[in-house]
């Protein structure tokens, strides 16, 4: 089996950050190794937030424990996401290097966790810099929103054109893919959202039903779908593909039942997963 390690948030109810990632992963078939970065009680929609980050101490010893089992070495693929602290963005920089220095196949998959458009950046900027300067030109694969991209680039996604120019100006490697999440271009069909892939085969446009809903955990999941249909060997368009759909059915099945996060039980959900 393909093993992932998932570095990024985790909660006690809901779904967001790890606690959206691994399940769609583990139900494909593959390997997970799930590391926090926070544990919190819930997501901040709520009245009340119990948790806090990880202290950097802690976590610099789940990452030992990680090198100590020899996991950087044998992973297929390496996942991050939200980052609760500065001192733990800046460790998380520091074992991604070396886990691609140790494991040269290994696949390094970037979801800066920044903020949206509204309520706009939601990390101190320190933790964005360090997207920015360290994670993004180390990732093979990294899918930020239209606002993230806006931020970390220092320019709108408006136009076809304005992709490749962002991902010049994030400064990925020269084999790196950018997927673009919830994109409304100038020519964006009326009722719909793109995802848009740049990479060294050119770009191509995924385009999907936009529903009138936002959740938490939206970003999480779609990585978490990405993630897990590139294990399973399918090409990244159709792995986009695959968790625009599912995205779609697990927020469709959220709003049904009233809920504030994406919800993981839609019966078509699971059975999709487990026939990847």
């Amino acid at each position: 089996m393909s093993l992932v390690i998932s570095i990024q948030s985790q909660v006690v109810m809901g779904h967001v950050g790890n606690s959206a990632a691994v399940f769609p992963m583990l139900a494909a078939g593959l390997e997970v190794a799930p590391v926090p970065t926070v544990i919190f009680s819930n997501t901040p929609d709520y009245p009340t937030l119990r948790g806090r980050p990880l202290p950097a101490d802690f976590f610099a010893e789940l990452l030992q424990g990680l090198w100590d089992r020899e996991l950087p070495q044998r992973a297929a693929m390496l996942l991050t996401g939200y980052i609760g602290s500065t001192e733990v963005a800046q460790l998380l920089a520091d074992f991604v290097a070396q886990a691609k220095a140790a494991n040269p196949g290994l696949r390094y998959y970037c979801d800066p966790v920044l903020g949206d458009e509204l309520p706009g950046l939601y990390v101190p900027r320190e933790i964005a810099d360090t997207f920015r300067d360290r994670l993004l030109p180390m990732a093979d694969i990294a899918s930020p929103n239209p606002f993230e991209v806006a931020w970390l680039a220092g320019q709108p996604i408006a136009a076809l054109a304005d992709v490749p120019d962002a991902a010049r100006k994030l400064r990925m490697a020269p084999g790196a893919q950018l997927i673009v999440t919830g994109c409304r271009l100038r020519d964006t069909t009326p009722g719909m959202l793109e995802s848009v892939i740049h990479g060294p085969g050119g770009i191509s446009r995924h385009p999907t039903p936009h529903l009138p809903v936002a959740m938490a955990g939206t970003g999480d999941l779609f990585a978490g779908l990405v993630a897990a249909a590139l294990g399973r060997g399918r090409s990244l368009p159709q792995a986009v593909e695959f968790a625009q759909e599912q995205t779609a059915r697990a927020l469709a099945r959220a709003a049904e039942m009233e809920r504030k996060e994406v919800v993981l039980s839609d019966p078509g959900f699971r059975a999709a997963l487990l026939g990847l």
